[in-house]
């Protein structure tokens, strides 16, 4: 049988990344939260935290500190129509994968839904998030994929609309003559991370063929925008997000009509949990509302399979 106050001590150094958090959160000594994950580790004759700056799970500790979350969250459920169980009990955490632009754009929204809970994000490109669910070490994803990780449910979402835009300034300077293959080789581009293949996706369904330009190196959703609107570059930017700037001027479309719709898909696991049907209710209807839809083809599957994620050190 496994201790769960030893677990609960785990799991708050994983998601916390400190031992020192930790404590501050369960409301003891650092020390007494050390002795529980050390105490652990004899028992189940592994290391479970490398200690460091910041602490994080080993493999085994990721998975036994899932499962305590998963407990914790089903605990927390019993406390409606159960009087002999404590009413006040801390809010349950929650740890999903959503990539970085769904995050700028609609998910916030989504998670205001379910206030009661609060949330443990890892930032990850949707084409790798529905890793995250394979390895247990989260409940639910936003992916780029339909195919359901075993053991989960996946829904689609609808599309993340992509616009090709620059600033009027950049299109003067690098397009004179209009935005075509040969310019486009020679125009500086932003590129969010190694992952991001939006840029190369777009010039290929706008012009039939992969076109390679300089680049500028913008891990950053927000800064992306800014540098197309500082003309540093030309850009694949969310829709929504620059929705204001394309219609004041500050930003134009390189191709208008020519959007790259990013198909979603929401994986969740089948864990019966009201706190996480809630939360998934939440995330399809405002992902139903936000997102572009009739984004998938004849068969069900994305149209395309491409995005962004954030740099190794935003990870977690």
């Amino acid at each position: 049988m496994l201790d769960y106050a030893l677990l609960a001590a785990l799991a708050a150094v994983v998601r916390t990344g400190s031992f020192e958090r930790a404590a501050a959160q369960l409301h003891v000594t650092p020390s007494a939260v050390s002795q529980r994950v050390k105490l652990l580790e004899e028992r189940m004759g592994t290391i479970l935290v490398v200690r460091g700056s910041p602490c994080t799970g080993t493999p085994a500790g990721l998975r036994l500190s899932q499962h305590a979350e998963r407990v914790a969250l089903l605990e927390s459920e019993l406390r409606d129509g159960l009087p002999g169980v404590p009413q006040d009990g801390p809010a349950v955490t929650v740890r999903m994968a959503v990539n970085a632009d769904s995050l700028a754009t609609w998910f916030v929204a989504a998670m205001a839904g379910t206030p009661d809970v609060l949330f443990d994000l890892v930032l990850d490109d949707q084409e790798h998030s529905a890793d995250w669910l394979r390895r247990g070490e989260v409940l639910a994803a936003v992916t780029s994929g339909a195919q359901p990780v075993q053991g989960c449910d996946s829904t689609p979402l609808g599309a993340l609309r992509y616009v090709a835009t620059a600033s009027p300034d950049f299109l003067r300077r690098h397009f004179p003559d209009g935005v075509e293959a040969a310019s486009l080789a020679r125009a500086p581009r932003l590129t969010y991370n190694s992952k991001d293949r939006l840029q190369t996706q777009w010039t290929r369904q706008a012009f039939g063929v992969e076109i390679a330009s300089p680049t500028h190196w913008m891990p950053s959703t927000h800064a992306f925008v800014d540098a197309a609107l500082a003309g540093l570059g030309w850009g694949m930017n969310p829709e929504p997000l620059v929705a204001g700037a394309l219609r004041d001027g500050r930003l134009v479309a390189l191709v208008p009509g020519q959007p790259l719709d990013v198909p979603l898909f929401w994986q969740r696991s089948r864990i019966a949990s009201r706190t996480l049907a809630d939360i998934t209710r939440s995330v399809l209807t405002t992902a139903r509302a936000r997102l572009t839809q009739a984004a998938l083809d004849h068969d069900g599957g994305p149209g395309r399979t491409c995005g962004r994620s954030p740099p190794a050190n935003e990870a977690m």
